[in-house]
C-alpha cells in the first residue's frame, strides 16, 4: 500500500549531491578517504570527543565495542530490554550472555534503580541507550559503573546533539555508537560512527576497524609496511557515504530546528487530549535537551494502540509501534528471558505507537496527522 504519508522519507537538505559527485570525482570512493576524514573533525570538534571513527553502522560499532572489550564467552552485558536487537547482538556474537534491565515508565531509558542488583563477577559492561534521543540518568550509571569497576557504553543511536546536563549524549561513558540509518535526524542511508571517550581505546579501534591489520599507522608513515596483528572485521564505509553525511551535518542545525518544530507542534496538539484520554505522552526531563528523534503515543491499551494505527492507515497515514522487549523474543528466552521480568518493558511494547517524523514533514501534513489522530474513536477498540 502506498501511503499519502509515510512513516519516514529521507531527504536532501545540503549538498548531498554535489559532495557525492566531488568524492567521485577524486577517485577515492573506498573507506578513509576526503570525506570520512571531514565527517571525524567535524564531529571531533562538535563533540569534543578523543577520537570518532565512522562506520558501516551503528552495529558494526557495536560489535567494535565488544571486541575492544574483550568480551568472552560466559560474560555479562547489562542493557535494557526495551531496545534494537543489535545492542544485545554485538555482544552475544563474542559469547556474552545478555541481562536485561527494566527501563523507567517515564522516559523509557534503562531504570538505574534496578541496575546495581544485576551486577555479578561476570559483568563486564553496562550499556546505556537513550531512547528517542532523551538522556539516561548518566550521574547514577556512570557511579554505579565506577563504585564496580565497569565500562559504561552508550548506543547513543537516537540520540546525536542531545544533552544530559549540558553535555552532549555520547560523551559520557569509555565509548559510544551512533546511528546514520535513513529514519534517523541526520543520514547516509546506512553508516554509524564509534566515539571513543576513553583514549586507551583509540589504537586498538583503529587496528579492528582496518580488518585487525596496522593500516592507520601505516597510512600515517607510523610504520614501513602494514599487517594482521589482531582480531578485527571489515567496518569502513564508503567515501561516497561519508560525502552523503558530511552535507547533512554541515546543515545540523536546520534540521534539529525543523525536528523541534515537528515534535512541538505533535506534543502541543496533543497534550489536553491525551489527559481526556489517558494516553501519556514523551517525557524530558528538565535536565535534558532531547535530540528531537521522534514522537510517540502510549495508548490506554493494545487494543486501542492497534486500532489507532489501523484507523491512520485508513486516513494514508503509516504509523508504527516499536521495540518488541527482547527478553521475550526467541533469542532472549535462550538466554532465561520470561514474561513479567521487565513488566514496565512489556507494559509499553503493547501501547506505543509512533508517529510519521521526518525532515520534510510538512505543516500541512502534520495537520492531517494530528486532526487524524483526534479523530479516533476510543470506544471503538474491543466494543
Amino acid at each position: 500500500m502506498k501511503y499519502k504519508i509515510p512513516f519516514n522519507r529521507p531527504s536532501f537538505l545540503g549538498n548531498e549531491q554535489t559532495y557525492v559527485a566531488e568524492a567521485i570525482a577524486h577517485g577515492h570512493i573506498s573507506g578513509d578517504g576526503l570525506f570520512t576524514r571531514k565527517c571525524h573533525e567535524l564531529l571531533e570538534g562538535i563533540l569534543r570527543v578523543s577520537k570518532v571513527l565512522l562506520t558501516t553502522s551503528c552495529t558494526d560499532a557495536l560489535e567494535i565495542t565488544a571486541l575492544l572489550l574483550e568480551i568472552q564467552p560466559g560474560d555479562e552485558v547489562i542493557l535494557p530490554s526495551f531496545t534494537f536487537l543489535s545492542t544485545a547482538n554485538a555482544f552475544v556474537l563474542r559469547g556474552a550472555r545478555p541481562i536485561f534491565v527494566d527501563i523507567r515508565p517515564d522516559t523509557l531509558n534503562l531504570d538505574e534503580s534496578k541496575l546495581e542488583s544485576l551486577i555479578t563477577p561476570s559483568t563486564k559492561g553496562i550499556i546505556t541507550v537513550h531512547y528517542g534521543g532523551v538522556g539516561c540518568e548518566m550521574d547514577d550509571i556512570l557511579d554505579i559503573g565506577k563504585r564496580h569497576g565497569l565500562p559504561v557504553i552508550e548506543d547513543n543511536a537516537h540520540g546525536l546533539l542531545g544533552k544530559y546536563k549540558g553535555k552532549y549524549l555520547g560523551t559520557f561513558g569509555s565509548l559510544a555508537t551512533q546511528s546514520f540509518h535513513e529514519t534517523k535526524n541526520i543520514t547516509c542511508g546506512e553508516g554509524g560512527a564509534l566515539l571513543i571517550n576513553d583514549p586507551q581505546y583509540i589504537e586498538r579501534a583503529e587496528v579492528i576497524r582496518e580488518k585487525g591489520s596496522n593500516r592507520s599507522r601505516f597510512l600515517r608513515g607510523e610504520v614501513d609496511q602494514y599487517t594482521w596483528i589482531d582480531l578485527g572485521s571489515s567496518y569502513l564505509p564508503s567515501d561516497i557515504l561519508a560525502a552523503f553525511l558530511y552535507a547533512q551535518l554541515e546543515v545540523r542545525e536546520q534540521i534539529q530546528a525543523k525536528r523541534k518544530q515537528i515534535w512541538e507542534l505533535y506534543y502541543e496538539s496533543f497534550r489536553d487530549w491525551g489527559k481526556q484520554h489517558e494516553v501519556r505522552l514523551p517525557v524530558v526531563p528538565e535536565h535534558c535537551d532531547q535530540s528531537y528523534h521522534l514522537f510517540f503515543l502510549i495508548m490506554p491499551s493494545l487494543e486501542h494502540r492497534q486500532g489507532l494505527i489501523e484507523h491512520l492507515k485508513s486516513r494514508g497515514i503509516l504509523s508504527v509501534f516499536h521495540y518488541l522487549p527482547l527478553h521475550l523474543s526467541p533469542m532472549g528466552q535462550q538466554f532465561g528471558g520470561k514474561e513479567g521480568d521487565c513488566p514496565v518493558a512489556e507494559h509499553v511494547s503493547d501501547r506505543l505507537v509512533r508517529l510519521p517524523f521526518y525532515n520534510t514533514l510538512t505543516e500541512a501534513d502534520q495537520t492531517s496527522v494530528v486532526n487524524a489522530v483526534l479523530d479516533f474513536d476510543f470506544k471503538e477498540p474491543g466494543s
